[in-house]
């Protein structure tokens, strides 16, 4: 199992879900909007954070844990969907998982997601 973390620009969250809605044996995925500046420091938003005035740039994370079999599927469409070939376009992180237990019935590993 996989954990994929992506920082997209806003805009493009609804075609992205919408590509991966496409692909069969996804989970389900979570969405969070965010904040942050990367290596341009683009201008944002500026906003107050512990006696401190800083600019950052509004992004959207998806967070999905999914089978090893659509990785890759999963981290294409978002790239390919993301792209704008502009600075800022995002990231992806994949990072790999140790176990996953589902709550509610105890299952645990794949049966899990």
């Amino acid at each position: 199992m996989k954990e994929i973390k992506a920082i997209i620009r806003p805009f493009k969250l609804d075609e992205i879900i919408s590509e991966l809605h496409k692909i069969n044996g996804l989970p389900g995925l979570t969405i969070s909007e965010v904040k942050g500046f990367g290596r341009t420091k683009a201008k944002g938003v500026a906003d107050s954070f512990r006696d401190g005035l800083y600019s950052y740039v509004k992004k959207i994370k998806i967070e999905l844990v999914v089978a090893d079999s659509i990785v890759e599927k999963v981290v294409n469409k978002i790239r390919e969907t993301a792209y704008t070939g502009n600075p800022g376009d995002g990231k992806i992180f994949i990072i790999d998982v140790c176990d996953t237990i589902r709550v509610s019935t105890n299952e645990s590993g794949d049966k899990a997601i």
